[in-house]
C-alpha cells in the first residue's frame, strides 16, 4: 500500500542516518495511465482514454523521482515525502515509528534478511562498514 511505502521509507532513512545513503518517497500526482486496463478483456480502456484529459502525463508524473535522484537541490535531504519536487507532509498515521518498526520487521521475516545482511552485500567488497 501507499501507507506502507512511506512507513518504509521513512524507517529505512532513520536507518541509514549517517550513511551517506539517503531515501525519500514521493507522491507522482495522478498520472493518467493504462494501468486499470485488463489486458485480456479490455475492460477499463474507456476510463483509460478519459483519464487522459483529466490527469497528469506519466512524462509528468516521473518528474518527482528524477529530480529526487538527480538533482543536487536535494542533496544529504533524507526522510522525506515529496510531491511536485516540494517536501509535503503524509499522513498522521505514516510518522507511526511502532509501526514503522513492525513493517520492517515483518519485511525482514517475509525476505529471509536481515538489514546487516542486505548491507553486507550491498557493499564493495573492500568498503568498512
Amino acid at each position: 500500500s501507499k501507507l506502507a511505502n512511506v512507513l518504509f521509507t521513512y524507517e529505512l532513512a532513520r536507518r541509514i542516518k549517517g550513511t551517506g545513503a539517503t531515501a525519500n518517497c514521493l507522491h507522482p500526482g495522478v498520472v493518467a495511465t493504462n494501468i486499470i486496463v485488463d489486458r485480456q478483456t479490455g475492460l477499463g480502456s474507456l476510463t483509460a482514454r478519459l483519464m487522459k484529459h483529466f490527469f497528469i502525463s506519466p512524462e509528468q508524473g516521473a518528474e518527482t523521482a528524477i529530480y529526487l535522484a538527480t538533482s543536487p537541490e536535494v542533496q544529504g535531504v533524507s526522510g522525506q515525502y515529496f510531491r511536485r519536487k516540494q517536501p509535503i507532509e503524509s499522513s498522521q498515521l505514516s510518522y507511526d515509528t511502532e509501526t514503522a518498526v513492525r513493517l520492517w520487521d515483518l519485511s525482514e521475516r517475509m525476505t529471509g534478511l536481515s538489514q546487516e545482511q542486505a548491507v553486507m552485500e550491498w557493499q564493495p567488497a573492500n568498503a568498512t562498514i
